[in-house]
């Protein structure tokens, strides 16, 4: 009986488990971190950020840091007045949790308007799972179809 609960319980995980791990983490910048004299934008173009996804952004504590702005203030490099969005740790982890344009400066010395040290994402929803077959009630996706079959046998066994 133990062996049919373990088996059960292992469907279940595998079958949860792959909806839990899909989100990413971006390296901001990569290898070169948080830092002036890297192109963010550049770095940004090809990816596709979705909530539930998180940035990573590491540099040296006391050098930079990073500020979530809005537009104006990426644009102008401005500063916000209060500190409450000032992360200052050298590894920051921001996970994205809405859809939207997002905004993060460095607010050391002039690094955002002098030395471009900003970045901007596009944030898309979660992408839905995919539908089973209407017409038939059948579902589509390989991976689901195995879950399926480990589910009924476990129930069986």
């Amino acid at each position: 009986m133990a062996s049919n609960n373990l088996f059960v319980l292992l469907a279940v995980v595998l079958v949860v488990l792959p909806t839990v791990t899909m989100a990413t983490d971006y390296l901001v910048g990569d290898s070169s971190g948080w830092t002036v004299g890297f192109d963010y934008q550049n770095w940004a173009k090809d990816k596709v950020f979705h909530v539930g996804d998180s940035l990573v952004f590491n540099y040296t504590v006391g050098v930079h840091n990073v500020i979530k702005v809005d537009g104006p203030g990426f644009a102008n490099c401005t500063i916000p007045s209060d500190n409450s969005n000032v992360l200052a740790s050298g590894h920051d982890v921001i996970t994205l949790a809405a859809p939207g344009k997002k905004w993060y400066i460095c607010g050391k010395l002039k690094h955002c308007a002098e030395h471009g040290q900003k970045l901007v994402i596009n944030v898309e929803a979660v992408a839905p799972a995919p539908a089973p077959n209407s017409a038939y009630g059948i579902v589509t996706s390989a991976f689901q179809v195995l879950m399926a079959a480990i589910v009924a046998l476990a129930l069986l066994v």
